[in-house]
């Protein structure tokens, strides 16, 4: 009998945590980030608020038509039959009738003209049978039809956009239309990322025999590529632990977050764990989750450290599990883009070990039915990027999933939601 350490391979192996947990965990050291800058709005897209916008006005500013028709006083109005009313005047939006209507009397009025005092409902003008100068209608109309009050989409003062919201085109559109040019947004969030390992080259250097190509940085430059977010890039660091520990100190004195790739398992040269636990700390190094277990997760000094895997897909599967939640809080974003998560019928068998969440990479679509359905993108290893590039959703089996047959659902999370 040999003596033998647990790894990925065994079902019970000690000292995994679940994904449930590290998140909680995770969730609870990460907090929002101080600071914030004042930008024009046509900048603000998809930044957090820092501040509530309330209304400086009212929307509408004035009583005006909701169509195009014609402006009348339902007191003329015949109880059993039509009507017959001289057109005196018209009115545009901008351009208002300043006259008051007598008795018989109504407007042609486009939508977004101001109401005249007297006036209370608009007839629109396919209800309305014209001849010469008048009109003639019939004892459908009701008051108040047709206009719309001052403050009835928004009222002076109203909350229109809560603090911490991330800001969307149609906030922005909201904005303008309230002359607002400038809004109070929380700061960026500084992410340094760096790529560990000797096997690892930059694009465009000869490939020596073993080495690879440095995907993982291009990965998170391009995940992390958004209005709120400074990168810091660092570069490729070699297996090196006394180097290793100066970058991560040092990147620890300006960034909010640090993500490295790679030396986060239990090889001889896996340096990235020794490192943040001799300049800092380490929460938890080991998720039951595949791919993507060895995670090693930590604080130096108040930055926030992230030890993802190696593997390009594993980076990729803890970068949206993981980081982009702890991202989101330290942004101070409270109304979350959603990322939905729902039940699709599975076009295959597939299959898992129990006692792990697995992510596969799956293609969802609708069949003839409306029904969503999924695949897989063939082999799953956390090497195959492939794999990344063929999906347009995750495959979410739970913990103590086993076979999952044609036909059963699972669950799926579209990457339209994500990225």
């Amino acid at each position: 009998m040999i003596n033998t350490k647990p790894s990925c391979t065994d079902i019970d192996e000690t000292g995994l945590i679940s994904v449930n947990e590290a998140l909680s965990l995770i969730l609870a050291d990460a907090q929002k980030a101080s600071g914030y800058e004042r930008i024009a709005i046509e900048n603000a897209n998809k930044r957090t608020l820092a501040e509530a916008i309330t209304a400086p006005f009212n929307v509408p500013t004035h009583t005006n038509s909701a169509v195009d028709g014609y402006a009348i006083c339902c007191a003329d109005l015949s109880q059993d039959g039509t009507t017959k009313l001289e057109v005196v005047g018209e009115a545009y939006a901008g351009e208002p009738f300043t006259n008051i209507l007598k008795s018989g009397q109504c407007i042609r009025i486009m939508t977004g003209a101001i109401i005249p005092d007297n006036v209370d409902a608009v007839v629109m003008q396919e209800h309305a049978e014209t001849h010469d100068a008048a009109i003639v209608i019939d004892d459908r109309h009701k008051f108040g039809q047709n206009i719309r009050k001052a403050g009835e989409d928004i009222q002076l003062g109203e909350t229109i956009l809560q603090l911490g919201r991330f800001l969307t085109p149609a906030d922005i559109g909201l904005m303008a239309s309230l002359g607002i040019a400038e809004v109070n947004v929380n700061r960026k969030l500084k992410v340094a990322i760096v790529s560990t390992g000797n096997e690892i080259h930059s694009i465009g250097q000869a490939l020596t025999s073993g080495a690879i190509y440095d995907s993982n940085r291009y990965l998170l430059l391009t995940l992390l590529d958004r209005p709120d977010i400074e990168i810091i890039n660092l570069g490729i660091h070699k297996d090196n632990l006394e180097e290793l520990t100066k970058t991560f100190q040092e990147a620890s004195q300006y960034a909010d977050v640090i993500i490295s790739t790679g030396g986060v398992s239990v090889g001889g040269a896996d340096y990235t764990k020794a490192a943040l636990q001799s300049t800092g700390e380490i929460r938890f190094w080991k998720i039951a989750i595949k791919p993507g277990r060895p995670l090693a997760f930590g604080k130096i000094n108040n930055c926030i450290f992230f030890g993802l895997p190696g593997n390009p897909v594993a980076v990729m599967v803890t970068f949206y599990q993981f980081v982009l939640p702890t991202l989101e809080k330290m942004l101070g974003i409270k109304n979350k883009p959603i990322a939905p998560i729902f039940l699709a019928q599975t076009t295959e068998d597939l299959r898992k070990k129990p006692g792990r969440t697995e992510i596969q990479r799956g293609i969802i679509q609708q069949n003839a039915d409306g029904m969503w359905t999924v695949k897989t993108t063939g082999k799953q290893g956390s090497g195959i990027l492939r794999s990344m590039s063929l999906a347009n959703a995750f495959i979410i089996l739970d913990h103590d999933q086993t076979v999952i047959k044609t036909g059963e659902w699972v669950k799926v999370q579209p990457f339209s939601g994500l990225m």
